[in-house]
């Protein structure tokens, strides 16, 4: 049986310097997120809606001014 591994991507709201999140999806419908300078460092798993809505949070315009 093959073991399983994430197929992270850096974040699109990521700075395009060190300070990157990497984001991966996983079975069954969680969303894997970690520090892309500390790839080995573990990561945070999040059911698909409560990464939408902290996604949305990040994007709402009152958090950007």
């Amino acid at each position: 049986m093959k073991h399983w591994q994430p197929n992270w991507r850096k974040s699109s709201y990521s700075a395009q310097n060190t300070q990157c999140v990497e984001v991966a999806p996983a079975p069954p419908g969680e969303v894997l997120v970690r520090d892309g300078k500390v790839p080995g460092g573990g990561c945070l798993a999040f059911s698909a809606g409560a990464w939408e809505r902290a996604v949305g949070l990040v994007q709402a315009p009152a958090l950007r001014s």
